[in-house]
């Protein structure tokens, strides 16, 4: 998968969480949280549902890293790899 298509995966996705979302006003290096304001269940929900949807292992020590969109496409792409 490359990068655009895990980034339209990431962005439906959490379109499932926040369907106010408007994936063309994110900004890439900007925290992601803040931006859609998630709180800490819907942040949870939102990487669960990566998890199942991509079928990789986020374990919640790797959470912090996860910041930006750019971040988290980053580490998908890693484990995805």
């Amino acid at each position: 998968m490359d990068r655009e298509m895990l980034r339209q995966v990431v962005l439906e996705t959490l379109r499932t969480i926040a369907p106010e979302v408007e994936p063309a006003s994110l900004q890439d290096d900007a925290p992601l949280r803040d931006q859609v304001d998630l709180d800490s269940m819907d942040w949870l929900n939102f990487l669960v549902r990566l998890h199942q949807r991509l079928q990789v292992d986020i374990p919640e020590a790797d959470y912090r890293q996860l910041s930006t969109l750019n971040r988290l496409l980053s580490y998908l792409a890693a484990k995805l790899a």
